[in-house]
């Protein structure tokens, strides 16, 4: 039988593996308390990363080294989620909620704006925001976002509908390995999704509507957007033909080789160099 301890000891032992240092740090909201693990200099531009479903920040092992060398970064555990995010506070709702929350990250930090980088959910939440506040986002960076310019793939959510049904380690390491297959995660990383779904079980994320294509002819931010070539989550292809039809502005990367679930960790060299020239 699976038990907290055990994810929170995968979580922490992942955390302590990252190759730079790390302040982990309980930022208080009115919806509890969020988890943001915090790297990089504190004069550096911010950069605020907010991971997939489930997959907690430690996702970011790969990545962080580059992307904080010169950018103070801030990785998030979603309020709701899977994670050291509390949510004992008010209840987190809706999608205004949602962007309170980041506003309240935000300000705890001192930074009027960031650059927002996120990873299939994250990257729902991020575009959201992106929309309701250009203000706070200096630039936008998606990886693999799903239900942001395309639908998902029909046969990924079959697959997916037993894991949001019931939750457990089985479940979430069957999807994974099934997306991808051929590619391979970090097994540490692995250990603390499939940990965190048996652990925290369904979690009633709040999510934020897919974009009209008129919604995304006003998105004013500098936006780019990688894609997975291999993902089953959607069809990247048509993800990336949506994105320069609906946001000609924006930058489209696909990166060859990796899936869905296996970024950002997979291919991280090529990740973190996308998201560093979009960060200037």
């Amino acid at each position: 039988m699976v038990i907290a301890d055990d994810f929170f000891h995968a979580y922490d032992a992942l955390l302590d593996a990252w190759p730079v240092e790390v302040t982990a740090v309980d930022v208080p909201t009115p919806f509890g308390s969020t988890r943001v693990n915090v790297c990089g200099p504190e004069s550096g531009e911010p950069i605020l990363l907010l991971p997939g479903g489930g997959a907690t920040s430690t996702v970011w092992v790969n990545n962080i080294e580059a992307l904080s060398r010169r950018h103070r970064v801030y990785a998030v555990d979603v309020m709701g989620d899977v994670g050291r995010s509390v949510n004992e506070g008010a209840p987190l709702r809706t999608v205004d909620a949602l962007f309170g929350w980041l506003d309240e990250i935000l300000d705890h930090f001192g930074s009027a704006s960031a650059t927002v980088v996120g990873h299939s959910y994250g990257a729902m939440i991020a575009l959201a925001y992106a929309l309701h506040d250009a203000h706070r986002v200096d630039g936008l960076v998606l990886l693999d976002p799903t239900s942001c310019f395309a639908g998902m793939s029909p046969r990924y959510l079959l697959r997916a509908v037993p894991l949001l049904i019931q939750p457990t380690e089985k479940r979430q390491r069957s999807l994974i390995d099934w997306e991808a297959a051929g590619v391979g995660v970090d097994e540490r990383w692995l250990d603390v999704t499939t940990l965190g779904a048996a652990t925290f079980g369904r979690t009633g994320l709040v999510v934020p509507r897919r974009p009209s294509a008129r919604a995304l002819e006003g998105l004013t931010v500098d936006t780019t957007v990688i894609l997975a070539g291999g993902s089953r989550a959607h069809d990247a292809g048509r993800v990336g033909e949506n994105v320069r039809r609906t946001v000609p502005a924006a930058t489209v990367t696909t990166i060859h080789g990796t899936t869905h679930h296996a970024l950002p960790m997979v291919a991280s060299t090529a990740v973190d160099a996308a998201i560093l020239r979009a960060v200037g």
